[in-house]
């Protein structure tokens, strides 16, 4: 493993070559983050302080949920981070500026000041703050495409950027509440904005990552999808916004819509992960000539809880570092599948098709040897080999039906 980067291979990169322009974007969105952050210092006094705690107190909870979207394929962590940092930065701080500049020139000239702020509530803010969060999805579009396997991928980097935009708006939201009505008012707004309605702004990106996975994945409507998917994130977005305006009834049907929406949501994260598990299935056969996948293999790689059992069984027997190879492995099976289901819609250049395909079985033969060459831990020869495997091979067993490890696997493990 040594002379592989794993992670370069699952991404899809140049091993070697570090992503530049994702660095510079993190960094830079990074320094956005600040300067909204010193905006608000300079706006407020203690009630800033107690803004970023309440705003940041859910966050970690929220992405765990939002990760759990992601267990068969997951993203890299550095991507997840640079969509965060967009919406928490670029698309707080341009928003800021946006729709200032078109509350005070535009919407309040024009339609006077009650009705200017509901026009920049309902329509300017939704389309200025929907695109800006939409434009790190546009931009993964355009230069990871490749890392864009499904709709599940599309939502989860719309959950990032969502989730980056709604901790930073919520400071101001705290901050102004505390200030304006004390502990009373800033309970109640958490209440509103932290408990009940959390994953508002990651459900109205989602639309545009549907759009956006759509176009990533398919060969039809690469400019129309992604921009109906944008277009149904200002909608709903603008619902929610003008809602707000007629009270506890308005924001009770708006609520009774993103749920709906989130339930679709799962819906489609369900379906399409049992779609990727028919493809493991259907698929990594093909591969039983190279030594790497046997049927038993398929059966843990097309589980969850099996892969879950694999990885434990790797470090009891082998330690961290059997535990890693172990999911490499995993990961790069789990591409291999769709990789094919890029090349079943017509999306993946035959060139490009065969040097990825190779390098993931190159990445699947060296985690397998990792493993093997990985020195058993005391007591190992007591598990048996792989759980997943039974009497039958595995990839993992090569020295008979119970590999190095000693006799079979214990009952119930």
């Amino acid at each position: 493993m040594a002379q592989l980067d794993p992670k370069a291979v699952l991404e899809g990169r140049v091993p070697g070559r570090p992503p530049v322009g994702m660095i510079i974007g993190m960094t830079v969105s990074g320094l956005c983050v600040l300067i909204a952050l010193g905006a608000d210092v300079a706006l407020g006094g203690a009630g800033f302080w107690v803004g970023v705690v309440l705003a940041i107190l859910p966050i970690p909870v929220l992405v765990a949920l939002a990760l759990t979207l992601d267990r068969l394929e997951p993203e890299p962590p550095r991507a997840l981070a640079f969509s965060f940092l967009w919406g928490a930065g670029i698309a707080v701080l341009g928003a800021l500026v946006l729709n200032t500049l078109g509350l005070l020139y535009v919407t309040v000239p024009v339609f006077g000041e009650t009705e200017g702020h509901f026009v920049s509530a309902t329509f300017g803010a939704p389309v200025i703050e929907e695109t800006l969060k939409g434009a790190v999805l546009f931009g993964l579009l355009w230069f990871r495409r490749n890392e864009i396997d499904g709709f599940a991928d599309g939502i989860i980097y719309a959950a990032m950027v969502g989730l980056g935009f709604a901790m930073m708006e919520n400071i101001t939201y705290y901050m102004r509440a505390f200030e304006e009505g004390g502990a009373q008012q800033l309970q109640a707004v958490f209440i509103l904005r932290g408990l009940v309605a959390p994953l508002s702004h990651p459900l109205f990106t989602s639309m545009t990552g549907l759009g956006v996975a759509y176009a990533a994945t398919h060969r039809r409507f690469q400019i129309l999808a992604p921009l109906a998917g944008l277009l149904g994130a200002m909608v709903l977005h603008g619902l929610w916004n003008g809602a707000a305006s007629y009270g506890l009834g308005g924001l009770g049907v708006v609520y009774l819509l993103d749920f709906c929406v989130l339930v679709v949501l799962m819906v489609i994260v369900l379906v399409e992960r049992r779609g990727t598990v028919r493809r493991i299935e259907a698929y990594l056969p093909m591969y039983a000539g190279t030594g790497l996948v046997t049927p038993q293999d398929v059966r843990m790689l097309r589980s969850l809880p099996s892969r879950r059992a694999a990885r434990r069984w790797a470090r009891a027997v082998g330690g961290p570092p059997a535990a890693r190879a172990m999911t490499d492995y995993q990961l790069a099976a789990t591409e291999l599948a769709l990789l094919h289901k890029r090349a079943d819609r017509g999306v993946a250049e035959p060139a490009w098709f065969v040097t990825r395909r190779d390098s993931l079985l190159n990445l699947m033969a060296l985690a397998r040897q990792a493993f093997l060459r990985t020195p058993p831990r005391p007591g190992a020869s007591r598990l048996g080999g792989p759980p997943w495997a039974g009497p039958g091979p595995s990839g993992f067993t090569p020295q008979g039906p119970y590999g190095p490890y000693g006799g079979p696997p214990r009952p119930g493990y």
